[in-house]
């Protein structure tokens, strides 16, 4: 069975209480663009049709052991049920590159992008609103796993401001030129207050190299249409500038 270790914090909201994830070195590089070799995204839905076939175990907490987060989960298995499906992303954006995989009730989905600026003669669904943060050609890529019992979101980053602080958060609308185009943070409940455990937060820090990466956990899945990018602020927590947008093909798991 393989297993993906996922560690995410949960408390009361405060500047710091977002998930941060460390920056570090990745062996699996991320899609180099039009002109790169789909083997990679090729390999990642490769190995993801097998992890939902063979079955997941996810364990998650503070300290790497079981949430006492109410609606959280423990170690479960994806049944084989069903048929995989793969299909590419694009929406007219050259850069862009899309991986979907289901089965049996479960769902895998990677999407990657180049960022550049709003208006730029090449199209992107990964927009930079501040080149001095995310500098055009900057890369991101944002992967998410669901099933009835919770949704684990993944994003790394690469050609950022080394060793520089950012926030990130999901968002309920696609990216625009206009950076409030992508509306307010996704929430699981409405509520009034920004809060890492009813909103998916992926703060991160860059290492020397200015790559990045975070991990969020909840045992709570998205509205049909409800969650469709995410946003890079200049700060970490609830709140900041929006510095960047991606556009980003989040799906629902069954029912709350």
């Amino acid at each position: 069975m393989t297993a993906w270790m996922v560690r995410t914090g949960h408390g009361p909201a405060h500047p710091n209480s977002g998930r941060r994830g460390t920056a570090g070195r990745e062996d699996d590089a991320m899609s180099r663009g039009r002109g790169a070799s789909r083997a990679p995204g090729l390999l990642a839905g490769a190995a993801a049709l097998l992890t939902l076939a063979c079955g997941v175990g996810v364990a998650h907490g503070a300290d790497g052991g079981a949430s006492d987060v109410p609606g959280a989960h423990g170690a479960h298995g994806v049944p084989a049920a069903g048929g995989p499906a793969q299909v590419p992303g694009g929406g007219g954006d050259p850069s862009r590159t899309d991986d979907v995989a289901a089965a049996g009730g479960s769902s895998w989905m990677r999407a990657a992008g180049v960022f550049s600026p709003p208006g730029s003669f090449v199209p992107s669904d990964a927009l930079t609103y501040d080149t001095r943060l995310v500098p055009a050609g900057a890369r991101i890529e944002v992967t998410q796993f669901a099933d009835p019992s919770g949704t684990r979101v993944g994003a790394r980053l690469r050609g950022l401001v080394p060793g520089r602080a950012y926030g990130m958060h999901v968002h309920t609308s696609p990216c625009g030129a206009d950076p409030a185009a992508a509306g307010p943070h996704y929430q699981h409940r409405p509520a009034a207050t920004a809060d890492p455990v009813n909103e998916v937060w992926l703060d991160f820090r860059t290492d020397e190299e200015g790559d990045g990466r975070a991990e969020a956990l909840h045992g709570w899945g998205f509205r049909e249409g409800g969650a469709r990018s995410v946003i890079i602020h200049d700060r970490q927590g609830g709140a900041g500038e929006r510095a960047a947008c991606f556009t980003v093909p989040f799906g629902p798991h069954g029912q709350d």
